[in-house]
């Protein structure tokens, strides 16, 4: 029996020992030659991934060993060939060039998929960046369909594209923060094209979402329930917070972001205040860590002892890489170089041991279904990829 509760008694102290440092920061510095080497590694994860159309890495469970594996309808396809493109325009390597064509090719069925919201997500991620490295027709072809396909989602009457299709017993008119980040690709689909449809289509969709998501502390809700006859709001609510009235962490992470992609296309001043006065919600949170991660929601009643989220942290951190171009605000800047530097540590980035294609760890999914809590997670990888560019392009 001794030797029963001493074995459980090291084991639970190494699975302690393990878990990231909720409360108290505690992140293990690396030389530049040690975090490169470690990246490189990592990076080379995603080329030993082996190609299938029906298997876009989405998360990892590192206590299972569980690879989480979806097709190209899932949101987070497009996460998943976007970062062999942010990879390649990182390190300059043609290996990662030719998979990322490879995994791009994949998704171009969704540019008929009407039944999503995420068109966004999954093909201006995909597509978006190939775009970034080559003048590719083919490309700004299905980016166009996709407009036109997301384009019939959106609500005239109440000023917004519909997010999900289903729970119709309780919702008429879901629209969720995320959507903000979908509008890209339409402002895209103007430029391209010449037609201005899909930007006023954005357009009106920030409009509305800046008219009601917002608390007055300069927080956003999850979930807004509209009204298909009046194209008034029914309700308020959360999908993947702690509550109704809490601050989902990531969902702060679309809105900073989304609304500052919206000024980029549009250069209206309202759009930019938005993004300012969610980023500094966010940044001077009173339940913001000292390493810049931060909680999954900032209104959990067990903080410190929960998740932290990394992927919400890369997020706003890339976010706040453009906000500071556009207002000069040092402590956007130097948020973003705090997360960068706390996620390039132990504490972060995945042992080169895991044969997983993933880059960072403690990410944190969903809540409501107890899923991807705590995790690698595709969306993670892919904005602490997109704000390591975003430095080092920053004039």
């Amino acid at each position: 029996m001794f030797r029963v509760s001493c074995f459980i008694m090291g084991f639970t102290l190494l699975f302690i020992a393990c878990k990231p440092n909720n409360g108290k920061e505690k992140n293990v510095s690396l030389s530049k030659e040690q975090i490169d080497s470690l990246l490189q590694i990592r990076y080379s994860k995603l080329l030993d991934y082996e190609l299938d159309s029906m298997a876009f890495a989405r998360s990892y469970n590192p206590k299972t060993g569980i690879l989480n594996k979806v097709p190209s309808s899932n949101w987070t396809s497009g996460f998943f060939a976007g970062n062999f493109w942010q990879i390649y325009m990182l390190t300059g390597n043609e290996a990662f060039i030719e998979r990322a064509k490879a995994w791009t090719a994949f998704v171009e069925q969704e540019k008929y998929n009407d039944k999503t919201h995420d068109m966004g997500f999954k093909v201006f991620c995909s597509f978006g960046n190939g775009l970034k490295v080559e003048d590719n027709t083919v490309y700004k072809d299905i980016i166009l369909h996709s407009a036109k396909t997301l384009s019939n989602r959106f609500n005239e009457n109440i000023g917004s594209i519909r997010s999900w299709d289903w729970n119709e017993d309780v919702w008429q008119f879901p629209v969720i923060i995320d959507n903000m980040m979908n509008l890209e690709l339409l402002f895209e689909a103007t430029k391209i094209s010449g037609d201005s449809t899909y930007h006023n289509i954005a357009v009106n969709h920030a409009n509305t979402t800046l008219k009601n998501h917002f608390r007055t502390d300069g927080s956003t809700w999850h979930v807004l329930d509209y009204d298909t006859i009046s194209g008034q709001v029914r309700a308020r609510v959360t999908h993947q917070g702690i509550g109704d009235e809490s601050a989902w962490a990531r969902g702060q992470g679309w809105a900073i972001n989304g609304f500052t992609t919206v000024y980029r296309y549009t250069k209206d001043e309202k759009y930019l205040d938005r993004a300012v006065a969610t980023a500094n919600y966010f940044i001077n949170h009173k339940n913001m860590p000292e390493d810049g991660i931060p909680f999954w929601d900032f209104d959990h009643p067990d903080i410190p002892n929960t998740s932290r989220d990394v992927s919400a942290a890369a997020i706003v951190a890339s976010a706040l890489i453009e906000l500071y171009d556009y207002t000069k605000n040092k402590s956007f800047l130097n948020y973003s170089k705090k997360v960068v530097k706390s996620l390039k540590s132990k504490e972060y980035i995945l042992s080169e041991d895991i044969e997983a294609p993933f880059i960072l760890d403690h990410s944190f999914g969903d809540w409501s279904q107890k899923l991807e809590m705590d995790e690698p997670i595709v969306y993670g990888d892919y904005y602490f990829l997109q704000t390591l560019l975003r430095l080092r392009d920053l004039k």
